[in-house]
């Protein structure tokens, strides 16, 4: 079995789709899963001629368990510019919950368990 396809019943399918698993760092209590931004050129600026400058600073979102521990999921968006005006583009990735800093299937579950 390839990690892609046991990524794929652990994250989000968004997560699994636009983002390559760089790192695992493992604590007594938490997993930090550090995810980049795949090299896939914006559908929506199709008709620029961007190139990949790199890295947006990581935003943290906790996710579920694993084991009994914490899972924190470092997103690393990718910083992309046109090169014939200069101007920076990223995508905006509708990841987590409005308000939170969970997944939004986590803030979900959360969300129905407290009813």
């Amino acid at each position: 079995m390839k990690t892609e396809d046991i990524l794929a019943h652990i994250l989000p399918k968004e997560f699994v789709e636009y983002f390559d698993l760089t790192t695992i760092e493992e604590e007594a209590e938490q997993l930090t899963l550090h995810l980049d931004e795949k090299f896939i050129l914006p559908p929506e600026h199709s008709d620029k001629q961007l190139e990949s400058k790199g890295f947006l600073p990581p935003t943290s979102l906790n996710d579920f368990p694993i084991r009994d521990r914490r899972v924190i999921l470092q997103i690393r968006r990718r910083k992309w510019k046109d090169k014939a005006t200069g101007k920076t583009y990223t995508r905006d990735w509708d990841l987590k919950a409005k308000g939170t800093n969970y997944t939004k299937e986590f803030a979900a579950f959360l969300k129905e368990i407290l009813r």
